[in-house]
């Protein structure tokens, strides 16, 4: 039988819990949301000297996705961008947002000797994810 929960329970009511679960979900997925098969183009282009080009590179990354994870991952991005927007209450800046966020929704398929390696590229991903929402997502 299907479990039934709603989110007006109170053990819902902690924004933590909840960010923890969509956290959880993400991270038990067979496949992160930006396939492994594409980490290391992220990565790569994450590390491009020019910052325009890193946005290109990214946007025809992000449009290659298969059609549900482009749809997920937009509208993922989405929420976080509203969450920023009251960073004044929440403390959630695009950095804070893709520490939480990078290793989450970008990692290589398998670990790499050093958890640090890559880290700060998967992090710097999501922020230019963010930084660049509109370009990257065009409506």
């Amino acid at each position: 039988p299907e479990e039934r929960l709603s989110l007006a329970d109170p053990e819902w009511s902690d924004v933590h819990v909840v960010t923890g679960a969509l956290k959880l979900f993400f991270r038990e997925l067979p496949e992160p949301l930006v396939p492994y098969g594409l980490f290391d183009a992220f990565i790569e282009a994450v590390k491009l000297p020019d910052p325009q080009e890193q946005v290109e590179r990214v946007a025809e990354l992000v449009q290659s996705l298969p059609p549900p994870n482009y749809a997920t991952l937009r509208y993922l991005l989405a929420h976080l961008c509203r969450v920023m927007e009251r960073v004044d209450v929440n403390r959630m800046t695009r950095q804070n947002i893709g520490i939480v966020f990078g290793p989450t929704l970008l990692r290589p398929e398998r670990e790499p000797g050093s958890l640090a390696v890559g880290m700060a590229q998967q992090n710097q991903a999501v922020e230019l994810l963010l930084a660049h929402f509109d370009r990257i997502f065009p409506a």
